[in-house]
C-alpha cells in the first residue's frame, strides 16, 4: 500500500468545509462570504441512525447521474461502529461497508462526511486520499449536492496544497 501522503490536507480541507456548512447553518442563513464571492449553500443532510445512512447510500448509489457516471458501481452495506473517532470505507471478502458511529457521534452523521466514504467506494484507489479520489469526491458532490460544493471543495482543497 502507498502512503497516503495528503490524507491530512484532505481532512483538514473537509474540516474547513464542514465548519462552513455549520456556521451558514447556525445563523439560518445559506449566504457564505466565500474568498469574496457570495455563495448560496445547499442544506446538508443530517441523519439519525445507520439505517438513515443506508437509506441515503442506496438513493444515491441508484440516481440516474451516478449510476451513468459509476455504471460498475456495487452495492454499499453501512452498519453502526462503536466509538466516536471516525466513520470509515472497508472491502473484505468482496463486500463494501461504511461504518459510522452512533450515539454522540453527530458530526460523522451528516452528507459531507457519508459523501466522502461513497466516493472511496467509487474510488477504491491507492493510497486513499490520493488526486483520483479528490476528483472523485468532487464530481460526487456536485452531482448529489450541486455545483457550489464541488466548487467550494475544489478551492479549499487547493489552499491547503491537496492535489
Amino acid at each position: 500500500m502507498t502512503r497516503d501522503g495528503q490524507r491530512a490536507k484532505v481532512y483538514a480541507a473537509e474540516g474547513f468545509v464542514r465548519t462552513m456548512f455549520d456556521r451558514a447553518a447556525e445563523r439560518g442563513n445559506p449566504v457564505v462570504d466565500f474568498f469574496g464571492t457570495q455563495l448560496t449553500l445547499p442544506p446538508e443532510g443530517r441523519f439519525g441512525s445507520a439505517e438513515a445512512v443506508q437509506s441515503y447510500v442506496d438513493d444515491v448509489l441508484s440516481h440516474p447521474a451516478v449510476q451513468d457516471r459509476w455504471p460498475a458501481a456495487a452495492p454499499l452495506r453501512v452498519r453502526p461502529r462503536r466509538g466516536a473517532a471516525a466513520a470509515h470505507y472497508e472491502r473484505a471478502d468482496g463486500a463494501a461497508t461504511i461504518a459510522v458511529p452512533q450515539g454522540r457521534a453527530v458530526w460523522a452523521l451528516r452528507e459531507l462526511v457519508v459523501l466522502h466514504e461513497i466516493a472511496h467506494h467509487l474510488c477504491d484507489v491507492d493510497p486513499p486520499h490520493g488526486p483520483a479520489f479528490v476528483a472523485t469526491f468532487c464530481e460526487l458532490a456536485a452531482t448529489v449536492m450541486g455545483p457550489e460544493v464541488a466548487h467550494v471543495l475544489r478551492v479549499v482543497y487547493a489552499r491547503e496544497g491537496v492535489k
